[in-house]
């Protein structure tokens, strides 16, 4: 394990001036590859959304139990294992980090299949958190060091389709995978036994991701690009907190809209039981319309995002990616209240789609803007941070806040669509308001870091 040091490094370990970045060809390959290894992360972790009705049945459990399963078992080990491996991050092979935990989490969710209880699926669950804290903010690290500032957001882009493939695949694969299996019926294992549907779905969505864990070997590690304004505290995790303390104005708002998002977005972890309870669609239809459509929607988000941001960009807009994050959220609220209210699936999917438009072009800009302002020596630490909250909060408490509002708020579970439009109308407003507070920091920001980069 060798530390970073003051001087940018090839992966070979011989120098490199700083600001000299390695070829595009290289750059979008490893995007390609770290999109498809997100890809995975997401189809992992999403899948259990949509089982997670049958699973309720089989075990007998509370919305408020059921909710365990989907936010912290994976979101509190997550953030346990993910903040202390942060600095590592910043110090070794990013490469060999991200191939460790995908085969750490595919390994876990092909076991959450096995499970024969409630505390069997949790620990398993808590071990694919494990696998996946380092996969975000690693691959967040070795992109912002393969492309400078003003393509950064591009390539963020680019990434992002790995979150869209996975979070739809979850659905779109689940849904399709739970038809097929209520046609030909489940294995019958030896010890085992006859697997339920949603054991078979999670054995057959975890083994294939440790393929992806050999084609990370092809990636390049690329230089850390270091600048002169980049003098900070090589102390883990200190040093980034205390840099972000000294720049309260632009990363507070960052992380407190953040957090105030990420509450709301536990709604949408009971996407399969508010459609079944609402509207009487099955975990199959649900998955594969809403898995077609989240992906078709997202991809178009990518794409307008994406050729905004170029515009914004060629007119001398150094805040570009905060505008489209600004527009994207202010615009999404509507649609987010509106989607429980409507009286039939086909009205909501629309609203739905709408709503995974924006984010498509709202999700990448936020992490592009935390990575643009953050010195590289600090990138995997901060980015580590950030997540933190997201997972923490979103992944892990949001679907919490949804299940408790449903069991001791409405009280019944045909409820469901209340509670999550009551989350809509209290966190996303104020998200925005805070989000905006940072947008002046943030261009004062981006305007000293290219003074100092010009000296």
């Amino acid at each position: 394990m060798q530390p970073v040091s003051g001087q940018p490094e090839h992966a070979e370990g011989g120098p490199r001036p700083a600001h000299v970045y390695p070829p595009p060809r290289e750059g979008w390959y490893a995007v390609g590859v770290l999109a498809l290894t997100t890809t995975f992360a997401q189809l992992d972790q999403g899948i259990l959304s949509l089982l997670i009705q049958q699973i309720i049945d089989d075990f007998s459990l509370t919305d408020t139990e059921a909710s365990l399963l989907l936010g912290p078992a994976f979101a509190f080990v997550y953030v346990i294992v993910g903040v202390p491996l942060s600095p590592l991050i910043d110090r070794w092979v990013r490469t060999r980090i991200i191939a460790i935990g995908v085969t750490v989490w595919s390994l876990a969710t092909a076991a959450c299949g096995l499970a024969s209880n409630f505390a069997q699926l949790f620990t398993m669950r808590m071990l694919v958190g494990a696998g996946e804290s380092v996969n975000s903010p690693t691959s967040y690290s070795i992109v912002s060091d393969y492309f400078p500032r003003k393509t950064l957001p591009v390539a963020i882009y680019g990434l992002q389709i790995g979150n869209v493939a996975g979070s739809g695949l979850s659905l779109l694969l689940g849904g399709s995978m739970i038809t097929i299996i209520a046609i030909i019926g489940t294995p019958n294992l030896p010890i085992v036994g006859e697997l339920r549907p949603w054991q078979a779905v999670l054995m057959a969505v975890g083994l294939p991701g440790v393929l992806v864990a050999l084609l990370l070997t092809t990636v390049k590690e690329p230089a850390r690009q270091v600048f002169r304004q980049q003098e900070v505290s090589r102390v883990p995790v200190v040093g980034a907190v205390r840099y972000m303390w000294l720049h309260l104005a632009v990363f507070g708002p960052l992380f407190l809209g953040l957090t105030l998002g990420a509450l709301d977005s536990g709604a949408r972890a009971w996407g399969a039981p508010f459609f079944e309870r609402t509207y009487g669609w099955g975990p199959a239809t649900y998955g594969m319309v809403a898995g077609s459509i989240s992906i078709f929607a997202m991809l178009l988000g990518l794409w307008i995002g994406s050729r905004w941001i170029a515009r914004l960009q060629a007119r001398g807009h150094l805040d570009a990616p905060f505008r489209i994050i600004v527009f994207a959220r202010a615009m999404n609220i509507p649609f987010y209240i509106a989607m429980p209210l409507m009286p039939t699936p086909e009205l909501s999917m629309a609203c739905y789609a709408v709503t995974f438009v924006l984010l498509g072009m709202n999700g990448p800009m936020l992490n592009a803007v935390m990575l643009i302002v953050t010195p590289s020596a600090l990138r995997g630490q901060v980015m580590a941070l950030y997540l933190f909250i997201f997972t923490l909060v979103g992944q892990g408490l949001g679907p919490v806040i949804t299940g408790l509002t449903t069991d001791h708020i409405f009280s019944s579970p045909d409820d469901l669509r209340w509670s999550i439009l009551l989350l809509h109308i209290v966190f996303l407003p104020a998200a925005l308001a805070v989000t905006l507070l940072g947008w002046r920091p943030y261009r004062r920001e981006i305007e000293r870091l290219q003074a100092d980069e010009a000296q």
